[in-house]
């Protein structure tokens, strides 16, 4: 059974053996740190009862950074991310996301980080980008229409806050998930827009109790992140190419 406590050991053994911050360049560690102290910020104006949702925000854009340059690292921190995120959601009545991301987001960045392992770009640190295909493409559309028409029932039936904003949130997490599975560069696109939906999400949640501001500007940093991670795909495919 995986454990929070069992992802920061092995987090900690993988770095260990690789450092994956000394990969970062000049950019990408401003990105990083700016994202941090966003957040911080944002968590002291919170104040303490965002402390969960404060660490889950500096585990996600962390794993963000990573993710954006195709690093097996990112996929820990996510994991990690997953978990405080389903935690944060659960206690702000969002039950959609916490099933999205306890139930899919986790799982999907497990089987991710399988599947990262297995197609290393030439025995480096950095995963192989694919390519897309019609027959892909197809499939992801069927499953999402299945899962979010699915979700929005079960949701319905939890009596959900924010009911259709949480509904277009799974389907746009289902799809991210998807491409990130698949090591494609739409990833970053998919969950942009999902960080959009979030943002929204979130800025109702805060409006109720200022503790959750913390993760409105957790998922504007995402957002950054995203955008960057959607523009280094694309330069790491050509490299690859």
């Amino acid at each position: 059974m995986i454990t929070f406590h069992r992802i920061i050991y092995c987090l900690g053994d993988y770095m260990k053996i690789n450092n994956p911050f000394k990969s970062l360049n000049t950019f990408e560690l401003c990105l990083w740190l700016s994202s941090m102290f966003v957040i911080g910020i944002s968590s002291i104006l919170g104040g303490k009862a965002g402390f969960t949702a404060t660490v889950a925000s500096l585990l996600g854009v962390t794993g963000l950074i990573f993710i954006a340059k195709g690093m097996l690292a990112g996929q820990f921190f996510i994991i990690a991310f997953a978990i405080l995120y389903g935690i944060v959601s659960f206690e702000a009545r969002y039950y959609g996301e916490m099933i999205t991301y306890v139930g899919m987001s986790l799982p999907m960045a497990v089987v991710s980080t399988i599947s990262w392992i297995r197609h290393p770009h030439k025995d480096s640190d950095r995963v192989e980008v694919a390519f897309m295909t019609p027959k892909k493409i197809i499939l992801i559309i069927i499953s999402t229409i299945i899962v979010t028409i699915s979700f929005f029932f079960i949701l319905k039936a939890l009596n959900n806050a924010s009911l259709y904003i949480s509904t277009l949130s799974i389907a746009t997490s289902f799809i991210a998930a998807s491409f990130t599975f698949l090591r494609s560069p739409y990833y970053a696109l998919a969950y942009a827009v999902n960080d959009i939906v979030l943002i929204v999400l979130w800025v109702i949640a805060s409006i109720k109790d200022i503790s959750n501001l913390s993760m409105v500007f957790c998922f504007i940093m995402f957002l950054l992140n995203d955008i960057y991670g959607f523009y280094n795909w694309k330069k790491m495919q050509k490299e690859q190419d």
